[in-house]
């Protein structure tokens, strides 16, 4: 999947899951559950043991399923994911030397930034999106739609604190997507072998993001 498929398939479906789990079983099996719900997006982060064998795993799996990385923090390991196949790379902080690499070799980026000052940096450095992280801890949708009033070209993905019941108020403060990580994939389900319940609270996900961002007429 080229670069501009995948932007379009992020802004498409708006949610990308963080399978953030401790075993690379767990996060095979969180990710079917996922993926049968409708959201052919997964993110493996890095903690995860043995996260770049499962991302090339899922990779294998499925040639339509989107595969990226998270918690990206250094050129080893970012270089390590692009050859396991992932389709795109974020991380948590802004770092200048992986987001110039992953565009270099035509993957899609999505550096985490806090700041107005680590937003601009990013974008003009040739990010994709600009995930902003921790979104919760300032302010939740506010702080968002705050930072988009300056900011309107740039695509922001809020990250950190999104759950069921405020995904919706995200996305009408202007965020493009929203990561999703235990609000989506609970441990408890995970701990309880439940792909069921993380079925269900995906399908969930989805039709809060398409209801925000289509809501229903009232004549």
């Amino acid at each position: 999947m080229i670069r501009e498929q995948v932007r379009a398939r992020i802004r498409e479906i708006g949610i990308i899951p963080s399978i953030r789990v401790s075993s690379a079983e767990a996060a095979l099996m969180a990710a079917d559950a996922v993926t049968a719900s409708g959201i052919p997006i997964l993110e493996v982060p890095l903690t995860v043991p043995g996260a770049v064998e499962v991302i090339a795993a899922l990779v294998r799996s499925d040639a339509d399923l989107l595969v990226g990385a998270g918690s990206v923090w250094d050129m080893e390991s970012a270089k390590r994911c692009v050859d396991a196949g992932a389709g795109f790379l974020t991380s948590t902080g802004l770092d200048i030397e992986v987001l110039e690499y992953g565009l270099g070799v035509g993957v899609t980026m999505l550096p985490g930034a806090l700041t107005p000052s680590e937003i601009m940096r990013a974008w003009k450095s040739g990010a994709d999106f600009v995930k902003i992280f921790p979104c919760e801890q300032m302010g939740g949708p506010g702080y968002v739609a705050a930072l988009r009033l300056p900011f309107p070209q740039v695509p922001m993905i809020a990250s950190g604190g999104v759950t069921l019941q405020n995904v919706g108020e995200f996305i009408r403060a202007g965020a493009v997507a929203v990561g999703v990580g235990g609000h989506l994939v609970p441990q408890k389900a995970i701990q309880m072998r439940q792909p069921q319940r993380i079925h269900e609270l995906a399908r969930r996900f989805v039709e809060a993001v398409q209801l925000a961002r289509h809501p229903p007429e009232f004549k």
